[in-house]
C-alpha cells in the first residue's frame, strides 16, 4: 500500500488542482511499479508560509522580498 505525502504552501491551490495532483500521483504508482489504485494512498497537506523555512527563514520573508 502506496503512501504518498504531498506538502505544498497554502496559497490556493483549488480543489480541483488538488484532485488532479492525487490522480496523477496514484497513475503514476500504477503505471511505474504496478501498484493497485485502490491501495494507494495520498495526502496533501497545506503549510502556511509563515510555517515553511528555506535557507534559515520563512517564505514569507523571502517572498516579501521577491525570492
Amino acid at each position: 500500500m502506496p503512501y504518498v505525502n504531498i506538502k505544498i504552501t497554502r496559497e490556493g491551490a483549488t480543489a480541483a488542482q488538488k484532485a488532479e495532483l492525487i490522480k496523477g500521483v496514484t497513475d503514476l504508482l500504477v503505471n511505474v511499479l504496478g501498484k493497485n489504485p485502490a491501495t494507494t494512498v495520498v495526502v496533501i497537506d497545506e503549510v502556511d508560509t509563515d510555517n515553511w523555512g528555506i535557507g534559515g527563514e520563512s517564505v514569507t520573508t523571502r517572498r516579501r522580498r521577491g525570492q
